[in-house]
């Protein structure tokens, strides 16, 4: 071989090594830069093309009475979803879901028949019907727990607790209000899948934050007195023939709100089918003429300015009174001729108070009533609330400065008014209406705590107390508007009200339809409790004397018998305990303190369990069940955490509440 062929030979070698070194380091290279140069963003392409997420909400933190008694709690119900690629015969398996959930198959069908992964056919169903479809046993058919919302009272307090939506978020009330502090973090549940698309399994994914981020609710709200109130409001309601009603029930001397009830109510586990109309708060969003429980506020003034005394006599013109282009009559036409302060409070005339307004002066009459918070906010924590209408002083003509004396002419809110009314009773001091007392943690450890906020002095404690001696008056006399609002063994400070309702279609106030309203509180010598009813269009009885001062009775009378001698509750959060961020007298709101104390062993609480968690719970205790009903328990009898009996039975009365 000559040297000119083993030199191309030679060349030869060196290029095929050459190219194969190039070969090697390209491999090399391109091993490299899938491997760890893009290897987050490669594996991220792989779950998504192997791994579905589906976000699953996590349970919503408790919302307690002032007693610790659960008013909204999340419990963990059944959602069935499926699969449409896996399912073989989706006519047949659509009959078969729809008779078990009762649910339209077309719909059903419909959503088997898509090109698609991933479908929810039912969410948060009942605990049967969560056995029937595991009975089934449908190839890609599928059951997934998710927390449900879920009121163990039904109606009560409805208005305030409000409702969720399916996607967990708070909808109305307070579960609107609080719900950044009522909802977790939501966990994510995995569909794994093989290189086909065939499902391997199911696993939830965790988020960084911990699952007992939710925090719960401690109100002011007492469930005693919530029922009673809302007791009686409905069968007022009922016997008068009324369009509707409203009660409101406060601490006037700390603004805690211990009830508030609207009727018609409903039932917010199940509110797919009402209208808004249904679950509106007519007592914060509602505003309407107040009528004579407005006479109050402008005595109020008219004393503070010490422009009249109680005895100063006012003629009231027997009956009819020219103011402009107006002429004010007496309410059922009474004629009253010289009538004192005291007196014109006690009969309720409007004669007598559009002369102590005119008296007074609009501008000051306009100060007090800004001053006793009408014409703005209350605060309260709830979504809606509305501030009424006054109009400002300089657009008021002279009829305005009388007719506003007796409440016409100025829209009030029933939040506002209770506020004012309560004003009086805490010796002048207007305190802010609230109705969560406390944010505590899943560990009960105290987030924020909630106390009586003064809004401002309003009159003096002496003009506060000779008011109050006057509307007591009202009630204790023979003779007063009030006499139906009287109380055996407590005296009661209040005053009537009834006021027309404005007839848009025909441009003047109706004399058919009207608003009757009570408003008073006791005991007067040191008032704690501070109650208004008003009735919504009653067809009898449309007076606020004869219509709701009955029912400010019973109110009263039913919370007198509930706390005997101790109306006041003790408070839940300890003042003493407050910079040591405890929850609750140690764990009075949410456990009784008789059972903390005591080394007895207590009953647990069943609230809110299915009967097979129930029946495991119990046996865990060593307690025998006594089941009525189905779905989630809603009630047992002993009480939850009392004293262990002998025996250990305990009955369970289970609801569905779908």
């Amino acid at each position: 071989m000559g040297a000119a062929s083993k030199e191309r030979l030679k060349f030869r070698i060196i290029m095929i090594f050459m190219f194969f070194f190039i070969l090697f380091v390209a491999l090399i290279s391109r091993a490299f830069q899938l491997q760890v140069l893009s290897g987050q963003k490669l594996k991220k392409l792989a779950n998504r093309q192997h791994t579905a997420v589906l976000q699953l909400q996590a349970e919503r933190g408790v919302i307690y009475d002032r007693n610790g008694e659960k008013l909204a709690i999340s419990i963990m119900a059944d959602s069935v979803c499926a699969d449409p690629s896996k399912i073989i015969d989706p006519a047949m398996t659509s009959s078969q879901i729809a008779k078990i959930l009762g649910v339209d198959r077309e719909d059903v069908f419909k959503k088997l028949s898509a090109p698609k992964s991933f479908c929810w056919l039912a969410r948060r169903i009942s605990p049967e019907q969560s056995a029937a479809v595991a009975n089934a046993d449908i190839e890609g058919i599928f059951l997934v727990k998710e927390p449900k919302r879920f009121y163990p009272n039904g109606e009560l307090a409805a208005h305030l607790l409000g409702f969720v939506g399916l996607d967990a978020h708070g909808l109305e009330g307070l579960e609107k209000k609080f719900d950044d502090s009522l909802k977790g973090k939501p966990e994510k549940l995995a569909w794994a899948r093989d290189a086909k698309g065939k499902k391997l399994f199911l696993r939830v994914e965790h988020t960084d934050t911990p699952k007992d981020d939710t925090e719960n609710l401690v109100l002011t709200i007492d469930n005693r007195i919530q029922y009673l109130v809302e007791t009686s409001l409905k069968e007022a309601v009922l016997d008068k023939g009324a369009k509707g009603g409203l009660a409101i029930v406060m601490d006037p001397k700390t603004g805690e709100i211990l009830a508030l009830a609207n009727q018609l109510g409903f039932n917010p586990n199940n509110v797919a089918d009402l209208k808004p109309e249904r679950w509106r708060n007519h007592a914060i969003a509602d505003y309407y003429d107040p009528g004579s429980t407005f006479k109050p506020f402008l005595v109020a003034g008219a004393l503070e300015e010490k422009i009249i005394r109680e005895s100063d006599r006012f003629f009231c013109e027997n009956g009819n009174y020219k103011v402009a282009n107006r002429v004010i009559h007496e309410a059922q036409r009474k004629r009253h001729g010289i009538l004192t302060v005291r007196e014109i409070l006690k009969y309720s005339s409007n004669i007598g108070s559009a002369k102590i307004a005119q008296k007074m002066g609009k501008e000051k009459f306009h100060q007090y009533i800004q001053n006793f918070g009408f014409g703005s906010k209350t605060g309260i924590e709830l979504p809606g609330e509305s501030s009424g209408l006054v109009r400002p002083v300089k657009n008021w003509v002279p009829v305005d400065t009388a007719m506003i004396a007796f409440g016409q002419g100025i829209s009030v809110t029933a939040i506002q008014l209770i506020s004012a009314f309560s004003a009086i009773a805490n010796d002048g001091v207007l305190m802010k209406p609230y109705l969560v007392r406390g944010v505590a943690d899943q560990n009960n450890n105290l987030v924020k705590l909630y106390t009586p906020t003064v809004v401002r002095k309003v009159i003096s404690p002496g003009t506060a107390k000779r008011l109050t001696h006057m509307l007591t008056d009202v009630v204790g006399a023979e003779d007063g508007t009030g006499k139906n609002a009287k109380m055996e063994h407590v005296a009661v400070a209040g005053k009537t009200g009834t006021s027309q309702k404005f007839d848009a279609a025909r441009g003047v106030f109706s004399s058919e339809k009207v608003r009757t309203s009570f408003i008073g509180f006791f005991p007067a010598d040191n008032p704690q409790v501070a109650i208004l009813v008003i009735l919504d269009e009653p067809q009898k009885d449309r007076w606020g004397g004869v219509a709701s001062a009955p029912v400010f009775k019973k109110i009263g009378e039913q919370i007198l018998n509930c706390f005997k001698t101790n109306i006041r509750e003790t408070p839940v959060f300890e003042k003493d305990k407050v910079e040591k961020v405890q929850l609750v007298s140690a764990q009075e709101t949410l456990v009784p303190q008789s059972a903390v104390e005591s080394d007895l062993p207590i009953m647990p609480d069943f609230t809110g369990l299915t009967i097979r968690e129930a029946m495991k719970k119990a046996k865990a205790e060593s307690i025998d069940l006594k089941i009525s009903g189905h779905g989630w328990a809603v009630r047992q009898s002993p009480a939850a955490f009392s004293p262990l009996g002998g025996d250990r039975l305990c009955s369970v009365v289970f609801e569905l509440n779908n």
